[in-house]
């Protein structure tokens, strides 16, 4: 059935940026754009279909800049996980999935982000060994399916993690290292000819599930597949997304591997651009930030997979001061355990509080909102969302004023930011078109979701018990190396409140 893109929506309340508090007003929409904004006795065609807003603030929907949608089915999995662990498991967790686990895995991810008032999301989603055209392709079909505005891009790499971390295979005993260094990855040009293959045949309407391109970590990738990867995304225009310097991990390995910081040598291979967004970006120095910023690089600030992984809190006021387009994501459920934006976007506000005494370079809520809207928006390339506004596109969430969340209103954008937790968002519009109404689903019912995914999850933990095992007897040494390369000197500091004795390899825990 064909989603109505035309209404007027009645008796709404609209944030005033100035006053901090809410007022009246109605919207026309057309065609899936905002026409007009007025008065409560605003004229509009004849005949319009009308959603009465009454108690219910309405908001531009928050948007997702970075997020790994196959995480969806690998919720609570792991605890004491640093990034390298959760890298390690990576070889079970997606194992053996068929598209239309793909594709499951992906509607899960945006409902939980559609019920939780998200609207927009940039998805870099794994395929193990490599990715396939119809597994990616799977995955844009869920988001069109359900009606969601997404980038999806394949992860790239053509070396391993443990080909990509100096000195891991030698820290390992001759048994575990002689497997894993016959475990090796496509070359690259094989992998970026998928990646264009993927891209070509791309199966739905850009405008709302547009493809990009994610070679997955500098280190997991040759300087030839960089390259490749740049030169692709410049060819298709689309764009281009990685993970840089998350962990102390990487950014010790980069200088290992390179002579340099992971940034310094991406700008030297002419890798950094306008069309690309480097994620997360915690263990960045002066000079880094500054490259980024030289480049119009943008960059998806995830708190909350940055607190659950203990990569470290990122230097994001120094960022925005510096000119950097900073967007917000959740990052995946694997790693950060749900995919709520108002979560993300609070700890945006919150970790940048403990960073430094001076509360004037703290992330301000509305700061902390622009970036989750409008400088998530910008990563996806999105000029016309993330605002409610005449000629964008209407991508709205209403939130009940009723709930306790807004008991009293004092100041909207403080309590958007410090007290919403997404238990308010009641009906979501996408591209005007209605996809959430009063809490459920207008396609779908959340029950028969749930089964699908239970039987989902029962035939993928048959599957993968050999693979999982397989990487738990190896976490342990992972865990020792990593501990006691982490004990080196590095050039700046991310951890906060670090206690130098912990990073001593002989305080692990015992087996």
């Amino acid at each position: 059935m064909k989603k109505n893109k035309t209404w007027v929506i009645r008796n709404a309340k609209l944030v005033n940026m100035a006053s901090g508090l809410p007022e009246l007003a109605n919207l026309y929409i057309q065609s899936g754009k905002i026409i007009e904004i007025g008065q409560p006795d605003m004229r509009v065609p004849e005949g319009t279909a009308e959603l009465n807003a009454h108690g219910m603030l309405i908001v531009p929907g928050l948007i997702n800049a970075h997020t790994h949608g196959h995480g969806a089915l690998s919720k609570g999995m792991g605890d004491l996980w640093t990034l390298e662990l959760l890298l390690n498991a990576g070889s079970w967790l997606t194992a053996n999935r068929l598209d239309e686990h793909k594709y499951l895995a992906a509607k899960v991810a945006a409902a939980e982000m559609i019920r939780k008032g998200c609207t927009g999301v940039y998805d870099l989603h794994v395929e193990l060994p490599t990715p396939t055209i119809s597994g990616m392709h799977a995955v844009a079909n869920a988001y069109s399916d359900i009606g969601m505005r997404a980038i999806v891009s394949p992860m790239l790499s053509d070396l391993t993690f443990f080909e990509a971390t100096p000195g891991l295979l030698e820290f390992l005993s001759d048994d575990k290292r002689t497997s894993l260094q016959n475990k090796k990855l496509l070359p690259w040009e094989e992998t970026c000819a998928v990646a264009r293959k993927i891209v070509e045949k791309w199966p739905s309407d850009r405008n709302l599930v547009a493809p990009g391109i994610a070679p997955t970590i500098p280190l997991h990738c040759s300087d030839e597949m960089l390259r490749g990867c740049a030169s692709l995304a410049r060819d298709l225009e689309i764009k281009l997304h990685m993970h840089l310097g998350e962990s102390k991990v990487q950014a010790l390995s980069g200088l290992k591997r390179y002579g340099k910081t992971l940034t310094h040598h991406l700008d030297d291979i002419g890798f950094l651009g306008s069309n690309f967004t480097a994620a997360h970006a915690v263990w960045l120095d002066d000079d880094d930030i500054s490259r980024l910023a030289d480049n119009g690089v943008s960059v998806a600030h995830n708190p909350g997979s940055n607190l659950r992984l203990g990569s470290g809190v990122a230097r994001v006021n120094d960022m925005l001061t510096a000119g950097v387009n900073v967007g917000v994501g959740t990052d995946g459920a694997h790693c950060s355990d749900n995919q709520n934006m108002f979560e993300a976007l609070r700890l945006a506000a919150y970790v940048s509080r403990v960073r430094t005494h001076n509360y004037q370079r703290w992330v301000s809520t509305e700061q902390a909102w622009d970036m989750a809207t409008s400088g998530s928006a910008r990563i996806l390339g999105m000029n016309d969302v993330g605002r409610i506004e005449i000629g964008y596109r209407a991508d709205l969430v209403f939130l009940d004023l009723n709930t306790v969340n807004w008991m009293p209103i004092n100041n909207v954008i403080n309590q958007l930011v410090m007290s919403e937790d997404a238990t308010s968002v009641d009906t979501v519009l996408i591209d005007g078109r209605l996809v959430l109404r009063e809490g459920e689903f207008v396609d779908f019912r959340r029950q028969d979701l749930a089964v699908e995914v239970e039987s989902a999850c029962e035939f993928l933990n048959r599957q993968n018990t050999v693979p999982r095992e397989v990487a738990a007897a190896i976490e342990y040494d992972i865990g020792r190396f990593c501990i006691g390369l982490c004990g080196s000197q590095y050039h700046v500091e991310a951890m906060v409140g670090r206690d130098t004795n912990d990073e001593d390899k002989s305080q692990i825990l015992p087996r």
